[in-house]
C-alpha cells in the first residue's frame, strides 16, 4: 500500500510493526515523532488496527495511517477507517497532537481519506463526533461532510461518493 500524498500532508499506511512502536509510545531510530506524537488519540487508533490485524488480517487499504507532515516529515496524528467497508460505507477517525491542531490538516487528510474511499469505489463515509467537540465537527464540515442527524451524544456526519 502506499502513501496518500495532499498538499501539506502524507498519509502513511501504517505497518503492524509502526503501530506497535505508536502504542508504546516507543519510536524507532529513524521515525520521526513531532515532540507530542503519540496523543492518546493516536495510541487508540493504532490499537485497533492491531487487533484487527489480529482478527481478520491485513487490514491496508483500510487500516490506520500516519499523519505526516510534509514541511519537516514530522508524524503529527493518524486517521483511518474503522473498519472493512460493509455495504458500501466505511467510517473514519482521526485525531492530531495538540502542536498541530488549527491549521487544517484534519480536514485535509480526512478529504484525502474520503477520495481514497471513492476510488476504491465505495458508496459513501461516514463518522461521528460529540457533540461538545466543536473543533471536529469543524474538521467534518471543512471536509465536505454535512451533518445527518445525532445518536445518543453524538452528531453524525455521511458523504455520498
Amino acid at each position: 500500500m502506499s502513501d496518500f500524498t495532499t498538499e501539506r500532508l502524507v498519509l502513511h499506511p501504517a505497518t503492524p510493526d509502526e503501530a506497535e512502536r505508536i502504542v508504546r509510545r516507543d519510536p524507532a531510530p529513524d521515525d520521526l515523532w513531532a515532540e507530542d506524537f503519540p496523543f492518546e488519540g493516536d495510541v487508540i487508533g493504532a490499537t485497533m488496527f492491531l487487533r484487527a490485524t489480529n482478527t481478520s488480517g491485513d487490514q491496508q487499504p483500510f487500516g490506520f495511517y500516519v499523519i505526516i507532515r510534509r514541511s519537516d516529515g514530522r508524524a503529527v496524528g493518524g486517521i483511518g477507517f474503522k473498519g472493512q467497508p460493509q455495504d458500501g460505507s466505511v467510517e473514519i477517525g482521526y485525531g492530531l497532537v495538540p502542536s498541530a491542531r488549527g491549521a487544517g490538516f484534519a480536514a485535509e487528510a480526512s478529504r484525502a481519506l474520503i477520495d481514497a474511499a471513492r476510488e476504491l469505489g465505495l458508496d459513501h463515509v461516514v463518522a461521528a463526533t460529540a457533540m461538545d467537540n466543536i473543533a471536529s465537527q469543524r474538521t467534518l464540515e471543512h471536509a465536505g461532510m454535512p451533518r445527518v442527524g445525532e445518536q445518543g451524544d453524538e452528531y453524525q456526519y455521511r458523504i455520498d461518493l
